[in-house]
Protein backbone atom coordinates (compact mmCIF):
# COMPACT_ATOMS: atom_id res chain seq x y z
CA UNK A 1 0.00 0.00 0.00
CA UNK A 2 2.93 2.26 0.37
CA UNK A 3 3.85 2.24 -3.17
CA UNK A 4 0.13 2.74 -4.14
CA UNK A 5 0.49 6.05 -1.78
CA UNK A 6 3.74 7.33 -2.91
CA UNK A 7 2.29 7.06 -6.56
CA UNK A 8 -1.17 8.79 -5.72
CA UNK A 9 0.35 11.31 -3.90
CA UNK A 10 2.94 12.23 -6.32
CA UNK A 11 -0.09 12.74 -9.11
CA UNK A 12 -2.39 14.37 -6.64
CA UNK A 13 0.42 16.69 -6.25
CA UNK A 14 1.19 17.70 -10.24
CA UNK A 15 -2.20 18.18 -10.34
CA UNK A 16 -3.23 20.20 -7.63
CA UNK A 17 -1.49 23.34 -7.91
CA UNK A 18 -1.82 26.84 -7.50
CA UNK A 19 -4.76 27.47 -9.63
CA UNK A 20 -6.72 24.33 -8.50
CA UNK A 21 -5.39 25.42 -4.35
CA UNK A 22 -6.36 29.31 -4.98
CA UNK A 23 -10.30 27.95 -6.24
CA UNK A 24 -9.97 30.07 -9.68
CA UNK A 25 -9.55 26.57 -11.60
CA UNK A 26 -13.07 25.48 -10.02
CA UNK A 27 -14.77 28.42 -10.36
CA UNK A 28 -13.95 29.37 -13.96
CA UNK A 29 -14.72 25.71 -15.46
CA UNK A 30 -17.00 24.34 -13.13
CA UNK A 31 -18.69 26.78 -10.70
CA UNK A 32 -19.91 29.47 -13.42
CA UNK A 33 -22.00 26.51 -14.95
CA UNK A 34 -24.04 25.92 -11.36
CA UNK A 35 -25.26 22.48 -11.27
CA UNK A 36 -23.70 21.39 -14.62
CA UNK A 37 -20.26 22.16 -12.95
CA UNK A 38 -20.84 19.37 -10.16
CA UNK A 39 -21.60 17.15 -13.16
CA UNK A 40 -18.66 18.75 -14.77
CA UNK A 41 -16.19 17.68 -12.02
CA UNK A 42 -17.35 13.85 -11.75
CA UNK A 43 -16.89 13.35 -15.92
CA UNK A 44 -13.70 15.41 -15.42
CA UNK A 45 -12.44 13.14 -12.50
CA UNK A 46 -13.46 9.73 -14.81
CA UNK A 47 -11.55 10.99 -17.63
CA UNK A 48 -8.58 11.74 -15.51
CA UNK A 49 -8.90 8.00 -13.58
CA UNK A 50 -8.96 6.38 -16.97
CA UNK A 51 -5.98 8.15 -18.36
CA UNK A 52 -3.86 7.57 -15.34
CA UNK A 53 -4.55 3.72 -15.79
CA UNK A 54 -3.89 3.56 -19.07
CA UNK A 55 -0.99 5.44 -18.93
CA UNK A 56 0.78 3.22 -15.88
CA UNK A 57 -0.31 0.17 -17.41
CA UNK A 58 1.27 1.08 -20.74
CA UNK A 59 4.23 2.02 -19.04
CA UNK A 60 4.50 -1.00 -16.98
CA UNK A 61 3.55 -3.31 -19.97
CA UNK A 62 5.90 -1.95 -22.63
CA UNK A 63 8.36 -0.69 -19.94
CA UNK A 64 8.20 2.79 -21.14
CA UNK A 65 10.92 5.24 -19.74
CA UNK A 66 9.78 8.53 -21.62
CA UNK A 67 6.95 10.39 -23.09
CA UNK A 68 8.17 10.09 -26.73
CA UNK A 69 8.59 6.24 -26.05
CA UNK A 70 4.96 6.31 -24.52
CA UNK A 71 3.33 8.66 -27.98
CA UNK A 72 5.32 5.71 -30.05
CA UNK A 73 3.96 2.92 -28.01
CA UNK A 74 0.30 4.58 -28.90
CA UNK A 75 0.74 4.94 -32.36
CA UNK A 76 1.02 8.23 -32.79
CA UNK A 77 1.86 9.55 -36.41
CA UNK A 78 5.27 10.77 -36.23
CA UNK A 79 3.94 14.84 -37.37
CA UNK A 80 1.64 14.95 -34.87
CA UNK A 81 3.76 13.54 -32.40
CA UNK A 82 6.62 16.16 -32.61
CA UNK A 83 3.99 18.11 -32.47
CA UNK A 84 2.49 17.03 -28.76
CA UNK A 85 6.14 16.58 -27.65
CA UNK A 86 6.62 20.36 -28.54
CA UNK A 87 3.17 21.53 -26.36
CA UNK A 88 4.01 19.07 -23.85
CA UNK A 89 7.88 20.09 -23.02
CA UNK A 90 6.68 23.71 -23.60
CA UNK A 91 3.56 23.76 -21.37
CA UNK A 92 5.75 21.82 -18.55
CA UNK A 93 8.30 24.63 -18.84
CA UNK A 94 5.83 27.33 -18.86
CA UNK A 95 3.72 26.18 -15.90
CA UNK A 96 7.29 25.48 -13.97
CA UNK A 97 7.65 29.32 -14.18
CA UNK A 98 4.38 30.13 -13.17
CA UNK A 99 4.73 28.27 -10.16
CA UNK A 100 7.82 30.29 -9.59
CA UNK A 101 6.09 33.51 -10.25
CA UNK A 102 3.06 32.50 -8.11
CA UNK A 103 5.46 31.86 -5.08
CA UNK A 104 7.23 35.29 -5.16
CA UNK A 105 3.86 37.07 -6.14
CA UNK A 106 2.25 35.62 -3.09
CA UNK A 107 5.51 36.53 -0.47
CA UNK A 108 5.29 39.74 -2.28
CA UNK A 109 1.23 40.66 -1.57
CA UNK A 110 1.57 39.31 1.95
CA UNK A 111 4.72 40.26 3.42
CA UNK A 112 6.71 42.50 1.11
CA UNK A 113 9.26 40.19 0.59
CA UNK A 114 11.44 41.03 -3.15
CA UNK A 115 10.80 38.42 -5.45
CA UNK A 116 14.67 38.17 -6.15
CA UNK A 117 14.77 36.85 -2.73
CA UNK A 118 11.94 34.29 -2.70
CA UNK A 119 12.98 33.20 -6.50
CA UNK A 120 16.27 32.52 -4.93
CA UNK A 121 15.18 30.41 -2.50
CA UNK A 122 12.23 28.27 -4.27
CA UNK A 123 14.44 27.72 -7.16
CA UNK A 124 17.61 26.30 -4.67
CA UNK A 125 14.96 24.05 -3.08
CA UNK A 126 13.73 22.67 -6.37
CA UNK A 127 17.07 21.98 -8.01
CA UNK A 128 18.42 20.00 -4.97
CA UNK A 129 14.97 18.31 -5.42
CA UNK A 130 15.58 17.54 -9.15
CA UNK A 131 19.16 16.12 -8.25
CA UNK A 132 17.47 13.62 -6.39
CA UNK A 133 15.00 12.61 -9.73
CA UNK A 134 11.95 10.59 -8.83
CA UNK A 135 12.68 9.64 -5.68
CA UNK A 136 13.11 13.47 -4.06
CA UNK A 137 9.68 14.11 -5.78
CA UNK A 138 7.95 11.15 -3.80
CA UNK A 139 9.80 11.97 -0.90
CA UNK A 140 8.32 15.46 -0.79
CA UNK A 141 5.02 14.43 -1.95
CA UNK A 142 4.48 11.73 0.50
CA UNK A 143 5.21 14.55 3.44
CA UNK A 144 3.32 17.73 1.72
CA UNK A 145 0.57 16.26 0.23
CA UNK A 146 -1.52 14.64 2.88
CA UNK A 147 -0.97 17.93 4.99
CA UNK A 148 -2.59 19.87 1.84
CA UNK A 149 -5.75 17.31 1.62
CA UNK A 150 -6.27 17.73 5.30
CA UNK A 151 -6.41 21.57 5.46
CA UNK A 152 -8.88 22.00 2.17
CA UNK A 153 -10.98 19.41 3.89
CA UNK A 154 -11.26 20.97 7.22
CA UNK A 155 -11.61 24.59 5.49
CA UNK A 156 -14.33 23.36 3.46
CA UNK A 157 -15.95 21.66 6.09
CA UNK A 158 -16.35 25.00 7.62
CA UNK A 159 -18.42 26.84 4.48
CA UNK A 160 -21.10 23.92 5.35
CA UNK A 161 -20.59 21.45 2.42
CA UNK A 162 -24.60 20.37 3.11
CA UNK A 163 -25.57 23.51 1.10
CA UNK A 164 -27.88 22.62 -1.88
CA UNK A 165 -26.80 23.40 -5.60
CA UNK A 166 -30.42 25.46 -5.60
CA UNK A 167 -29.54 28.01 -3.25
CA UNK A 168 -26.89 28.93 -5.35
CA UNK A 169 -26.73 32.36 -6.65
CA UNK A 170 -24.16 33.63 -9.05
CA UNK A 171 -25.23 37.23 -10.66
CA UNK A 172 -24.04 38.65 -14.10
CA UNK A 173 -22.56 35.30 -15.08
CA UNK A 174 -22.70 35.16 -19.01
CA UNK A 175 -22.31 31.31 -19.88
CA UNK A 176 -20.93 30.97 -23.97
CA UNK A 177 -19.43 27.46 -23.67
CA UNK A 178 -20.78 24.19 -22.79
CA UNK A 179 -20.10 22.73 -19.57
CA UNK A 180 -19.44 19.30 -20.81
CA UNK A 181 -16.25 20.94 -23.17
CA UNK A 182 -15.31 22.67 -19.99
CA UNK A 183 -15.09 19.38 -17.97
CA UNK A 184 -13.12 17.94 -21.01
CA UNK A 185 -10.57 21.21 -21.35
CA UNK A 186 -9.95 21.21 -17.73
CA UNK A 187 -8.81 17.29 -18.28
CA UNK A 188 -7.02 17.87 -21.70
CA UNK A 189 -4.18 20.59 -19.78
CA UNK A 190 -3.91 18.61 -16.46
CA UNK A 191 -2.66 15.26 -18.68
CA UNK A 192 -0.04 17.30 -20.40
CA UNK A 193 0.66 18.06 -16.85
CA UNK A 194 0.37 14.49 -15.77
CA UNK A 195 1.55 12.02 -18.39
CA UNK A 196 5.63 12.67 -18.13
CA UNK A 197 5.10 12.25 -14.12
CA UNK A 198 3.20 8.96 -15.05
CA UNK A 199 5.23 7.38 -17.13
CA UNK A 200 8.02 7.88 -14.57
CA UNK A 201 6.30 6.19 -11.95
CA UNK A 202 6.20 2.27 -13.35
CA UNK A 203 8.92 1.73 -10.04
CA UNK A 204 6.21 2.02 -7.57
CA UNK A 205 3.21 1.65 -9.73
CA UNK A 206 4.12 -2.18 -11.30
CA UNK A 207 0.79 -4.28 -10.87
CA UNK A 208 -1.12 -1.59 -9.05
CA UNK A 209 -2.44 0.74 -11.54
CA UNK A 210 -6.04 0.15 -10.94
CA UNK A 211 -5.72 0.55 -7.00
CA UNK A 212 -3.71 3.77 -8.14
CA UNK A 213 -6.07 5.36 -10.88
CA UNK A 214 -9.28 4.71 -8.55
CA UNK A 215 -7.78 6.21 -5.58
CA UNK A 216 -6.32 9.38 -7.48
CA UNK A 217 -9.98 9.68 -9.17
CA UNK A 218 -11.57 9.90 -5.56
CA UNK A 219 -9.43 12.31 -3.91
CA UNK A 220 -9.36 14.52 -6.86
CA UNK A 221 -13.22 14.31 -6.86
CA UNK A 222 -13.34 15.03 -3.15
CA UNK A 223 -11.15 17.94 -3.56
CA UNK A 224 -12.80 19.35 -6.49
CA UNK A 225 -15.90 19.25 -5.18
CA UNK A 226 -15.00 20.62 -1.41
CA UNK A 227 -13.69 23.91 -2.97
CA UNK A 228 -16.65 23.87 -5.45
CA UNK A 229 -19.04 24.12 -2.42
CA UNK A 230 -16.75 26.51 -0.54
CA UNK A 231 -17.00 28.44 -3.51
CA UNK A 232 -20.79 28.60 -3.69
CA UNK A 233 -21.00 29.89 -0.77
CA UNK A 234 -18.87 32.49 -1.63
CA UNK A 235 -21.44 33.50 -4.19
CA UNK A 236 -20.35 36.09 -6.98
CA UNK A 237 -16.39 35.99 -6.90
CA UNK A 238 -15.68 36.75 -10.40
CA UNK A 239 -12.69 39.29 -10.39
CA UNK A 240 -11.00 37.81 -7.25
CA UNK A 241 -7.40 35.92 -7.92
CA UNK A 242 -7.57 34.07 -4.88
CA UNK A 243 -11.02 33.15 -4.26
CA UNK A 244 -10.34 30.39 -1.51
CA UNK A 245 -8.33 33.32 0.59
CA UNK A 246 -10.89 35.30 0.63
CA UNK A 247 -13.43 32.15 1.92
CA UNK A 248 -11.21 30.95 4.46
CA UNK A 249 -10.22 34.95 5.77
CA UNK A 250 -13.89 34.94 6.72
CA UNK A 251 -13.50 32.01 9.10
CA UNK A 252 -10.87 33.81 10.70
CA UNK A 253 -6.84 34.18 10.62
CA UNK A 254 -5.81 30.97 11.85
CA UNK A 255 -8.00 29.41 8.37
CA UNK A 256 -6.44 32.38 6.51
CA UNK A 257 -2.92 31.37 7.04
CA UNK A 258 -4.05 27.61 7.29
CA UNK A 259 -4.96 28.04 3.29
CA UNK A 260 -2.12 30.12 2.64
CA UNK A 261 -0.16 26.93 3.92
CA UNK A 262 -2.11 24.80 1.30
CA UNK A 263 -1.22 27.88 -1.87
CA UNK A 264 2.33 27.01 -0.99
CA UNK A 265 2.78 23.55 -0.92
CA UNK A 266 0.27 23.42 -3.83
CA UNK A 267 2.77 25.59 -5.54
CA UNK A 268 6.00 23.54 -4.95
CA UNK A 269 4.63 20.33 -4.99
CA UNK A 270 3.30 21.26 -8.77
CA UNK A 271 6.63 23.36 -9.64
CA UNK A 272 8.76 20.31 -9.35
CA UNK A 273 6.51 17.88 -10.61
CA UNK A 274 6.26 20.01 -13.68
CA UNK A 275 10.25 20.95 -13.46
CA UNK A 276 11.02 17.27 -13.45
CA UNK A 277 8.41 16.42 -16.50
CA UNK A 278 10.49 18.66 -18.37
CA UNK A 279 13.97 17.53 -17.70
CA UNK A 280 13.43 13.46 -17.62
CA UNK A 281 11.65 14.62 -21.46
CA UNK A 282 14.37 16.87 -22.61
CA UNK A 283 17.36 15.05 -21.45
CA UNK A 284 19.19 11.96 -22.09
CA UNK A 285 22.33 11.70 -19.58
CA UNK A 286 23.25 12.96 -15.93
CA UNK A 287 25.39 16.03 -17.32
CA UNK A 288 22.42 17.05 -20.07
CA UNK A 289 20.23 16.76 -17.05
CA UNK A 290 21.88 19.11 -14.65
CA UNK A 291 22.93 21.22 -16.96
CA UNK A 292 19.51 22.50 -17.65
CA UNK A 293 18.08 21.64 -14.37
CA UNK A 294 20.38 24.64 -14.01
CA UNK A 295 18.71 26.50 -16.57
CA UNK A 296 15.75 26.51 -15.91
CA UNK A 297 15.97 27.44 -12.21
CA UNK A 298 18.54 30.19 -13.05
CA UNK A 299 16.00 31.67 -16.06
CA UNK A 300 13.04 31.17 -13.55
CA UNK A 301 14.46 33.67 -11.01
CA UNK A 302 13.87 36.61 -13.73
CA UNK A 303 10.85 35.32 -15.08
CA UNK A 304 9.25 35.38 -11.97
CA UNK A 305 8.82 39.36 -12.16
CA UNK A 306 6.41 38.69 -14.70
CA UNK A 307 2.22 38.64 -13.42
CA UNK A 308 1.38 35.29 -12.18
CA UNK A 309 -2.12 35.48 -13.26
CA UNK A 310 -0.93 36.69 -16.50
CA UNK A 311 1.12 33.92 -17.17
CA UNK A 312 -2.04 31.93 -16.04
CA UNK A 313 -4.72 33.53 -18.65
CA UNK A 314 -2.38 33.76 -21.31
CA UNK A 315 -1.20 29.72 -21.10
CA UNK A 316 -3.84 27.66 -19.44
CA UNK A 317 -6.89 28.11 -22.06
CA UNK A 318 -4.55 27.62 -25.30
CA UNK A 319 -2.44 24.30 -23.86
CA UNK A 320 -5.81 23.47 -22.63
CA UNK A 321 -7.66 22.94 -26.18
CA UNK A 322 -4.35 21.32 -27.65
CA UNK A 323 -3.83 19.04 -25.38
CA UNK A 324 -7.24 17.73 -26.42
CA UNK A 325 -5.27 16.17 -29.14
CA UNK A 326 -3.51 14.09 -26.60
CA UNK A 327 -6.73 13.21 -24.69
CA UNK A 328 -8.37 11.50 -28.05
CA UNK A 329 -5.09 9.06 -28.71
CA UNK A 330 -4.91 8.22 -24.74
CA UNK A 331 -8.53 7.17 -24.17
CA UNK A 332 -8.63 5.57 -28.05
Amino acid sequence: MKEVLKSVFVIVGAVVGAGFASGQEIYSFFNIYNENGLIGIIISSILLGIIIYKVLKKSNESKLKSYDELLEKIKVPSTIKNILNIIVNIFLLISFYIMVAGFTAYFKQEFNIPRILTALAITSISYITFMKNIEGITKVSMWIVPILIIIIIIIGLQSNPLITIREIELENINIETNWILKAIEYTSYNSILLVPILTSLRKYSKSKEMKISIITALIFTSLSITIYLALCKGGNLLGIEIPMIKIANEYGSIFKYAYSLVIIFAIYTTMISEGYGFLNNCTKTKEQYKKIAKIICISAIFISNISFSFLINLTYPVFGILGIIQLIYLIK
